[in-house]
């Protein structure tokens, strides 16, 4: 299974939500997954690709041709995919995943879930998708869906859409296991 992992780049990160994303690439690779990610060397995206690295596994890195420059990207993938835009990075992702994990992140991060997140809702995506609740990170956002779901803003059934989990091996066991009904989903009334 190829699992797009994604998370921050940041460098000023602390040391456990980058030891629990690499524990987990290392985890995804001994258990036969590739890694799809946005081809950062640091933050958790470098700590995903270290992890799958450490466990032997293939990983694959897309980043538009601008990021080039700047010393960014991890040096150890076994293919690297230029496409030509930010956009255009996030659909080779979305079409060449079978799963996504999102690790903690940005703003980034956010736009990447929220858009795997609403292809589901509108029932153009039925891949697993796992919210990697490291230390809580997620809390507030998880809590701002559910106020905007209690309010009428976001659809009752969005929180069925993902699963969210600060446990690594119940992770892998969701991306392996999941098989949401893509026809149970009603993005019309």
């Amino acid at each position: 299974m190829v699992v797009c992992v994604f998370g921050s780049s940041g460098t000023e990160i602390d040391k456990i939500y980058v030891e629990q994303t690499e524990i987990l690439g290392e985890k995804l690779a001994l258990r036969g997954h590739s890694l799809m990610f946005g081809g950062g060397k640091n933050g958790l995206m470098g700590a995903a690709a270290r992890g799958f690295t450490k466990g032997g596994g293939h990983i694959t890195g897309v980043a538009p041709e601008f990021f080039k420059t700047g010393n960014v990207l991890y040096g150890s993938c076994d293919e690297f995919v230029w496409p030509e835009s930010m956009r255009d990075r996030k659909k080779y992702m979305e079409d060449n995943s079978d799963a996504f994990i999102v690790t903690p992140g940005g703003i980034g991060t956010y736009e990447e879930f929220l858009e795997v997140l609403t292809l589901k809702q509108l029932a153009r995506l039925s891949k697993p998708i796992v919210v990697f609740n490291i230390n809580g990170f997620f809390d507030k956002l998880l809590s701002v869906i559910d106020d905007n779901v209690r309010d009428g803003f976001v659809r009752a059934q969005t929180p069925e859409l993902f699963k969210v989990t600060s446990d690594i091996d119940e992770v892998i066991d969701i991306i392996e296991n999941d098989n949401y009904d893509i026809d149970k989903i009603k993005f019309y009334d």
